[in-house]
């Protein structure tokens, strides 16, 4: 019998109180959600967990997410898509161009 696959997703967010929420909210979905609330430790956890989508923050600390897309695009495949305050038509092009593959503008 075949096992359905949940789901991994990354969830990069260093706002702590809407990093819960998010995850509380992808988890009852049925989602399995790792949370990190920094940039440069988004950047090991795609390379060891390579999950199945990486929800990124734009602004972080350590790394912002559009270096943290640019660094890990090369060798990961999956969805990142990127969710952030940063609404300039440029920060989304600057988004998309370090390789994300959607661009989402905060509120959500």
């Amino acid at each position: 019998m075949d096992t359905l696959h949940t789901a991994h997703l990354l969830l990069v967010e260093d706002d702590v109180e809407l990093a819960t929420w998010i995850e509380e909210y992808l988890s009852a979905r049925g989602f399995n959600v790792t949370t990190c609330h920094r940039g440069d430790e988004a950047v090991t956890l795609i390379k060891n967990l390579n999950p199945d989508c990486v929800l990124l923050d734009g602004m972080l600390p350590g790394m912002d997410g559009f270096e943290v897309c640019k660094t890990v695009r090369p060798d990961f495949i999956n969805p990142i898509i990127m969710i952030t305050a940063r609404d300039e038509e440029i920060d989304e092009i600057l988004g998309l161009e370090m390789g994300a593959d959607d661009y989402i503008t905060k509120p959500v």
